[in-house]
């Protein structure tokens, strides 16, 4: 029982990563209709965030310490971070190990900003064009931002660890009398994905706003013929929907060590999960996206991949074909969609 237990914490964890690309993944399409493979591309841009914060506030300039010698007796030079200086030894300290959390608020601005160029610049051109040169430029699109990230950070991955206090294991089945312990980060990002895609729901639901999206995602012409500009509600959709992933991957840092082609890794496992969901269903994408994460946490055990050795890597893709053949247009799909 506590080994299923922890398999369904893995998978929650894993399925909360997919849950928030393929949310975003499906707002793009649903609002505009564009498929969307840079989408993973802002997963990275969003992680890369946390790790220039980190190297920001970790700059530093050297001092002279009289109080500390080398063996020939000689006072050595120390490196006091910049922040340390402005806010104090204990403050800045403070900000310098909140790094990850707090690049969640430069992480908003920077991929709202990176979301409106990206529709405005070059996505709005492709709306009425095939879905296959829709895939073409944006899969070229999340190339070039990766190489670029390639560029200035390296091939290696970067660690960007937790905060002291979120960087511990946390008896989680205490509650429920079993002794199951599990990160505090991977909790932590859990709760976080929880909050943001509930948050995208009650956006949706119960602002005008939200309400003036949906209309738009169901008649778009209708929505159009009543005079309110549905193109720019888009438009702040896209931005939307680059912001969670960015904080997605601001937040997933911690948990899978940032490189240049970990979007890449996301990507056509989020399309897989917004498909299995059903296109342009946002439940759908959520569901599916817990729920293939939960199985590939089984398919990885010990028994699974002895039993049927590479499974793991599969699984998701055996499903994804079960679904397509038996139901093309997903669990939550709606009718007509990827039916013809």
């Amino acid at each position: 029982m506590d080994a299923i237990l922890l398999q369904i914490l893995n998978g929650l964890d894993k399925g909360s990563a997919y849950a928030l690309i393929a949310l975003g993944l499906t707002l793009i399409f649903g609002t505009l209709g564009v498929v969307n493979f840079a989408h993973g591309a802002l997963f990275m841009i969003g992680a890369f965030c946390a790790v220039t914060l980190q190297r920001v506030l970790n700059l530093s300039f050297e001092t002279i310490d009289e109080t500390q010698k080398d063996f020939l007796g000689n006072p050595l030079k120390v490196k006091t971070p910049y922040v340390e200086a402005w806010f104090g030894p204990e403050a800045g300290a403070w900000i310098i190990d909140w790094a990850v959390p707090l690049a969640l608020v430069i992480a908003i601005p920077i991929m709202l900003l990176v979301g409106y160029v990206m529709e405005r610049g070059l996505i709005k051109h492709f709306y009425k064009r095939p879905h296959a040169d829709q895939i073409l430029v944006t899969f070229g699109l999340a190339i070039v931002m990766q190489e670029i990230v390639k560029y200035f950070f390296g091939a290696n991955p970067i660690q960007t660890p937790p905060p002291d206090a979120l960087n511990g294991v946390a008896n989680v089945g205490m509650l429920i009398g079993m002794d199951i312990v599990y990160p505090v980060w991977r909790i932590v990002y859990f709760c976080f994905a929880t909050l943001i895609i509930g948050g995208i729901f009650a956006f949706l639901q119960f602002t005008t706003f939200g309400m003036v999206v949906r209309a738009g995602m169901a008649d778009r012409e209708t929505v159009g013929l009543l005079g309110i500009n549905i193109d720019r509600r888009f438009t702040i959709m896209f931005g939307i929907a680059a912001a969670v992933a960015g904080l997605a991957g601001v937040m997933y840092g911690p948990i899978n060590p940032p490189n240049y082609h970990m979007g890449m890794d996301f990507l056509v496992l989020s399309f897989v999960v917004v498909v299995v969901g059903g296109m342009g269903s946002l439940p759908g994408a959520v569901l599916a996206g817990f729920l293939l994460g939960i199985l590939e946490s089984f398919a990885s055990t010990t028994w699974a991949t002895t039993t049927i050795p590479g499974i793991n890597q599969i699984i998701i893709y055996l499903v994804a074909i079960i679904v397509l053949l038996t139901r093309p247009r997903g669990l939550m799909g709606r009718k007509g969609v990827m039916e013809e």
